[in-house]
């Protein structure tokens, strides 16, 4: 594959930056999930020459594509756990207070 240009590295760089900003990760994120030492922006974009080089753009959107359902699936199970462990309301509270007051007294 032929080198990326400096305008589409501007515009891939400027893309993963919002794109991270919209799904509330950071450029550490994606380190992590590039499998990647730095989070700079410099590592990155390295990185992303590397997949461009493996399978042009397809291969960059193939990649991101793969982390971004990786993402919203951690995100699913994470509301799918919580939702299952449902916090105690005030009647629950009031009623355990009551129990332990009737509990002491005897």
């Amino acid at each position: 594959m032929s080198k990326l240009s400096i305008q589409e590295e501007k515009e891939l760089v400027s893309f993963i930056k919002d794109w991270l900003k919209s799904h509330g990760f950071t450029q550490k994120d994606l380190a992590i999930e590039l499998n990647i030492k730095s989070s700079r922006t410099s590592e990155i974009i390295l990185k992303i020459k590397e997949l461009y080089k493996k399978g042009g753009m397809f291969n960059i959107a193939k990649n991101l594509i793969k982390i971004e359902q990786k993402w919203l699936n951690n995100i699913n199970n994470y509301y799918r756990e919580k939702k299952q462990t449902p916090p105690y309301n005030q009647l629950d509270i009031d009623s355990l207070v009551n129990q332990m007051n009737q509990d002491t007294s005897q």
